[in-house]
């Protein structure tokens, strides 16, 4: 059975651009935007911005309607050239005329990969998946089921680095824009992180790096912690260090049994991952150094 999503639902506007940017921060850089939108008939849906107090950078998210919009893509662009060489701009402009194609890596464990799956096929984001890869065939016949393409690459120390060259060409064919570790036990290497900086996702355990290691939950129960938590971050060289998106807690007790533990755990990581999904699809993100600023 094939199952399409109906991803036109949910959005606030059919035709609308977005623009993220940031600069040192001086006076002048809102107003200089917008008019210029205003001059061309931009009809303003959303504007946040965060002024760095330490660092001295303004950041911003705006968004409009392109249907009254005067000016096509390409020519904004052009003018943005002018601006952002005025300002010292970072700039990064999308329009909602084409989806997102992302790409799921997975191993063994289901639980945020049926997360997402019922996200997608409920229509909640506007994304495409056109292939999910795993290092393990154990969750093949539960992709297939969506009608998802599967492609597995089994590895060791010694095929490591062939199959991730067979990955990013898949990558590669099928267009995709960014991948979601969706609790994929293998560590990537610096060339395939550098083919898709900023846009490799990731969740794992708040536990790190208290509780390293295959059974995080068992020892973090012997040791009686009171809080356990989840964190998706932007992946980097660094294992686990890079710009964090989106992070949750939940208490424990005494009572909990180290099952407790784990499904609470992995609830907190199914939350976390599809919120940093959704931020990452939306545009609501701008990294800045190794942190994120998340907007609303």
């Amino acid at each position: 059975m094939k199952v399409k999503s109906n991803n036109n639902k949910g959005n606030s506007a059919d035709n609308t651009a977005i623009l993220l940017m940031h600069c040192p921060d001086k006076p002048g850089i809102v107003a200089t935007i917008t008019r210029f939108l205003s001059e061309w008939g931009g009809n303003i849906l959303y504007l946040d911005q965060h002024v760095d107090q330490d660092h001295e950078v303004f950041f911003m998210r705006l968004e409009w309607d392109m249907d009254s919009f005067g000016i096509t893509p390409r020519d904004f662009e052009s003018h943005m050239e002018t601006m952002a060489e005025k300002f010292d701009m970072t700039w990064r402009f999308y329009t909602s005329g084409r989806k997102p194609r992302m790409a799921l890596f997975v191993s063994k464990q289901s639980h945020c990969l049926d997360d997402i799956l019922a996200r997608y096929t409920s229509g909640e984001w506007n994304v495409e998946i056109p292939v999910v890869i795993s290092n393990h065939v154990a969750l093949e016949d539960h992709v297939r089921k969506y009608g998802l393409e599967y492609k597995w690459f089994p590895k060791t120390a010694d095929t490591r680095e062939d199959q991730e060259k067979y990955e990013l060409e898949i990558l590669h064919k099928y267009d995709v824009n960014f991948v979601v570790l969706a609790r994929y036990m293998q560590v990537l290497s610096p060339h395939f992180v550098g083919q898709y900086k900023n846009k490799v996702i990731n969740i794992h355990h708040s536990f790190l790096p208290a509780f390293p290691g295959a059974k995080p939950y068992h020892h973090a129960f012997e040791r009686g912690v009171k809080i356990i938590g989840a964190s998706s971050h932007y992946v980097t060289n660094e294992l686990d260090e890079g710009p964090i998106i989106d992070q949750d807690v939940a208490r424990v007790t005494h009572r909990d049994s180290v099952n407790d533990m784990i499904r609470i755990g992995r609830d907190l990581e199914k939350i976390v991952l599809s919120r940093a999904i959704h931020a990452h699809l939306n545009r609501k993100l701008i990294v800045y150094k190794n942190k994120t600023v998340v907007f609303s």
